[in-house]
């Protein structure tokens, strides 16, 4: 994987970057971004969201053997459902797939929009070609979902970012003995204030597990005078508790800098439903650029660790009381 390093960044872009857009899709569409990407029978799977030209969304499928050269399959993966009870929530389009395997199976978490809000939706796969819902998993308004790829006392485990206007928009975390039914709810991460991610954060890639706990990348969100900058940073979860957050980085580990993530659909944007760690202990790193194309870079697994631990900010940030 080519790659030149922007200043002293950890993750170092892909030098042919973008490596998707909407002219390698062989169907009509006008973006490609936001993707989760797994590995599958030693090939890389990407699952990317795409505007159509009414303006909501679909997610089509894309395979690569190197990570970074993809082919997009010949029609989308998922639609929004013709048929009950998905149909009626679905109606305005499924964004932001992110994929887990756990037991030989693929777990996709998606947002489905509606006139009802949105919520997370849940589906599965063993051979990304057949597909199966099996339902939704959240109440509006949840927007971001990734489950964790191991059970924790028998329960599985997932991180989720909900909608609301009472408190800055947080990583929460919640358990499921059949992943379906989600409770023991609690907030764990919290932006921080006049920080990087001041505006709100939210989960990205699926959990990585790594020698020190579960590495886990998200979106931070800073408001300016000249609209909203997404940006990438990191946190570690406990082995055995995934509620407990070893550290957050204080800096983030990626902004918009290349003219296809400052410009765009929307502006200033990386956004990362994906990431896939490699025998070697680097990890690559995907993202949509200004919701346009998508994106690719690598890291090592070690230096982002080591961000979380050494350079770390209060988990449940320094808001003032009343905002907490």
């Amino acid at each position: 994987m080519g790659a030149r390093e922007i200043g002293k960044g950890l993750v170092k872009r892909y030098e042919k970057n973008p490596i998707l857009t909407r002219e390698d899709i062989p169907y009509p569409v006008e973006t490609v971004h936001n993707a989760g990407v797994t590995k599958f029978n030693d090939r890389y799977i990407m699952l990317f969201r795409s505007h159509v030209r009414n303006g909501r969304s679909i997610i089509g499928l894309a395979e690569s053997e190197d990570g970074v050269k993809f082919k997009a399959r010949l029609k989308p993966f998922l639609v929004p459902s013709r048929e009950e009870p998905f149909a009626d929530y679905e109606e305005f389009g499924v964004e932001d797939p992110r994929i887990c395997s756990v037991h030989e199976e693929y777990l996709i978490t998606y947002s489905a929009y509606s006139r009802h809000g949105v919520r997370v939706a849940l589906a599965k796969t063993k051979d990304f070609v057949a597909l199966e819902r099996l339902g939704f998993i959240t109440q509006a308004d949840h927007r971001n979902v990734v489950i964790f790829p191991e059970k924790f006392n028998g329960r599985y485990a997932r991180l989720d970012r909900p909608h609301t206007e009472n408190m800055p928009w947080s990583i929460w975390i919640s358990y499921s003995g059949d992943l379906v039914h989600w409770g023991g709810s609690r907030v764990i991460i919290k932006p921080e204030r006049y920080h990087w991610d001041e505006m709100k954060i939210g989960p990205g890639a699926p959990p990585i597990k790594t020698e020190k706990g579960w590495l886990n990348i998200y979106h931070g969100v800073f408001k300016t005078m000249d609209g909203a900058v997404y940006r990438l940073g990191v946190a570690l979860h406990d082995f055995k508790d995934p509620s407990r957050v070893l550290g957050v980085a204080d800096e983030w580990i990626l902004q918009p800098e290349d003219p296809w993530e400052v410009s765009g659909y929307v502006h200033n944007v990386v956004f990362c439903c994906g990431a896939v760690p490699e025998e070697d202990g680097s990890i690559k790193i995907y993202w949509g650029g200004a919701d346009t194309v998508m994106c690719a870079g690598t890291a090592q697994i070690s230096d982002l660790v080591d961000i979380c631990l050494s350079r770390s900010r209060p988990a449940l940030g320094t808001l003032a009381p009343e905002t907490r």
